[in-house]
């Protein structure tokens, strides 16, 4: 791999964990439409997925008691359900279409966020669980499993602090699950394990930041910040599944 590449990946991973250890959510989003620049889906993906894992469990014990863990119970069951297809997915089809499909979803999470679409009451049991069937077929084709769950809390009247803790808490779940997966597929070896642990400490100090960050700043502007972030990786990397090689 060129220097070039390593520093790119360095500094998306680094980018990333700030975003993550603020928010709660946008790791996966933005490393994947990042490295997808430079390596194919199926070799960042069980990579991103081991990341998000290790970041959960920095998280969690900051946020243990405020999350929403009844929503989180009915989301799981949908997960468990669309996980398999997803990583099935993941393996068979080309890295191409992969790309334009993880653009288009993460474009229109982004502008969905951004247009301030809200509930006044949280789903109901049966939409709970199509949204975690939706999550569990992303995270499992791509690792942006967030985008379904992110809307649900996001637009809810949950508060900031709730959302985010569960947030936290369901990345990790998720991601743990579609990482075993991934091992059943053939998709974790060794030079994916050698990347994970390789990235793992820009990640962890912009974890580290992003957390520090979140207890001393505004975070709708930021989360404004992230989501346009969103928009412009997501048009650079359905231009490149476009137009590049």
């Amino acid at each position: 791999m060129a220097t070039a590449s390593i520093v790119f990946i360095g500094a998306m991973i680094l980018l990333a964990g700030i975003v993550r250890g603020y928010s709660g959510f946008g790791f996966s989003m933005i490393a994947v439409i990042s490295l997808s620049q430079v390596l194919p889906p199926a070799q960042v993906v069980p990579v991103i997925l081991l990341l998000e894992i290790v970041a959960s469990v920095s998280l969690l014990p900051q946020v243990w008691r405020q999350i929403d863990w009844h929503s989180l119970s009915w989301l799981s069951v949908g997960v468990i359900l669309g996980t398999p297809a997803g990583v099935y997915l993941l393996a068979t089809i080309p890295s191409r279409p992969m790309r334009m499909a993880i653009a288009i979803l993460v474009m229109i999470l982004a502008v969905s966020l951004l247009s301030g679409y809200t509930r006044k009451k949280m789903p109901g049991r049966t939409g709970t669980v199509a949204t975690g069937i939706a999550s569990g077929v992303l995270n499992g084709a791509a690792t942006i499993g967030g985008p379904p769950v992110i809307l649900f809390y996001f637009s809810s009247p949950a508060g900031v602090a709730v959302s985010r803790a569960s947030l936290i808490a369901f990345f990790f779940g998720t991601d743990f699950f579609a990482l075993a997966m991934c091992v059943c597929q053939g998709l974790m070896n060794i030079q994916t394990s050698i990347m994970g642990a390789a990235c793992m400490v820009p990640m962890l100090i912009g974890v580290g930041a992003g957390s520090w960050l979140f207890k001393r700043t505004n975070i709708e502007g930021f989360r404004r910040k992230v989501l346009i972030l969103l928009i412009v990786l997501s048009v650079l990397g359905l231009m490149r599944a476009l137009y590049g090689s």
